[in-house]
């Protein structure tokens, strides 16, 4: 076995979920996707494909049509001057945690030096070391002063990291834990920057949709914005978040067009293809994005402005308001007492039946700033279960 493979931690909240499994008085807020299941018409769409017999094999970058339909979806969301975003750019793959893998393995060798900004899920910064490169990172901080309940990059520490010696850069906006999210000004930097020093971009762009500021285009600023088809850059996305399909693994890249044809030689060795069913009912969602995603976005914004509240007026948590994603990312104050982060997710499911997931989870070891740091999923259709568990979690702390 090799030995990056051993070193690979159990997810941290697989470790919490594990432990409340079975429970039904468990409140699970571990997880990152809703508690609603897919809409019905796409669900409609999968089963007559079935029914229609599409049991076999597909193109290794996935229906023709569903990539003509996902880069004209793309394309209407880019803003003004934006290049638009041909099919020619498009790999379907099977989730949008493949689309990440798919990227790492197009461009990272044993040794490489790859910057990851972190928290974020893990395994945006696992899939690196597994293929055996050196991940290093560059932490978001909770802002003060004015820019209190706003995460902040360090734009000048995130530049300095990326050198010429760095192969890849890995960046999620809206990032998951956080909400932050990166403005125009930050992206072009970064691409700039990265364009002297011949550092790919693998930009985590899934939260994308959700994302709860005025738009022209109802989407969080993307890195397809500013550059042009042939930079360095491929953008992940997934159907799991902004049509409520986390179950149905389909998600997609946006790649260089020279850059298409090798990533569709990884699809066949790793995947061979995304289930046509599947694929079919990923149509469906994009051509009906009108009538799912906005309703999406505008009930999580909800969910999200009865939580931040009810944690904010609870002594001695920190917590920020997440401008787009899905998650509250909060922090105990007196968490000293209470055991690092994963030790206090677990202790909340046993002792108070509240499923939340641990900081330390984001990062890629445990780290003194990750400590006292929990991530909420408040994607859920009945607002009352937050409030329950807000109810929860000031009993365990005894107010």
């Amino acid at each position: 076995m090799r030995q990056a493979v051993l070193n690979l931690e159990e997810s941290m909240i697989r470790q919490v979920a594990n432990a409340g499994m079975g429970r039904s008085d468990v409140l699970k807020f571990w997880f990152g996707e809703s508690d609603e299941v897919t809409p019905a018409l796409i669900r409609d769409a999968a089963a007559a494909s079935l029914l229609q017999g599409e049991t076999f094999y597909a193109h290794n970058l996935g229906l023709p049509e569903l990539r003509d339909a996902i880069a004209g979806y793309t394309t209407a969301l880019r803003g003004e001057g934006a290049a638009n975003v041909g099919a020619d750019r498009i790999a379907v793959t099977s989730g949008g945690v493949s689309a990440l893998m798919l990227g790492v393995q197009a461009v990272v060798d044993a040794g490489d030096e790859v910057v990851a900004v972190t928290p974020v899920w893990p395994n945006l910064t696992a899939q690196p070391a597994i293929m055996g490169a050196d991940v290093k990172c560059v932490s978001l901080r909770p802002g003060t002063g004015d820019l209190a309940g706003h995460w902040q990059l360090d734009m000048a520490e995130l530049l300095a990291a990326i050198t010429a010696a760095t192969k890849l850069l890995i960046i999620n906006a809206p990032n998951n834990p956080t909400g932050w999210t990166l403005t125009r000004a930050e992206q072009q930097a970064i691409l700039d920057h990265c364009r002297r020093t011949g550092t790919w971009i693998l930009a985590d762009e899934v939260y994308e949709r959700l994302y709860f500021e005025p738009t022209p285009h109802g989407a969080a600023p993307s890195f397809l914005d500013l550059a042009a088809a042939e930079d360095r850059l491929m953008v992940a996305h997934s159907f799991s978040k902004s049509f409520l399909m986390t179950g149905w693994r389909l998600g997609w890249l946006v790649l260089p067009p020279e850059a298409v044809p090798h990533v569709g030689k990884l699809i066949e060795f790793n995947t061979s293809c995304a289930p046509v069913f599947v694929q079919r009912a990923g149509l469906v969602a994009i051509e009906h994005t009108a009538e799912i995603t906005p309703r999406v976005v505008n009930h999580l914004k909800t969910c999200r402005d009865v939580l931040v509240p009810l944690l904010q007026a609870v002594p001695g948590v920190q917590v920020a308001s997440p401008r787009g994603g899905m998650y509250a990312f909060f922090r105990l104050q007196d968490h000293a007492r209470m055991g690092d982060s994963l030790e206090i997710a677990r202790r909340l499911v046993l002792e108070a039946g509240l499923g939340l997931a641990p900081g330390d989870a984001f990062m890629v070891h445990p780290r003194p700033e990750a400590q006292g740091w929990l991530r909420w999923c408040f994607a859920s259709q009945d607002t009352a279960r937050l409030g329950q568990g807000v109810d929860r979690l000031r009993s365990w702390l005894g107010l």
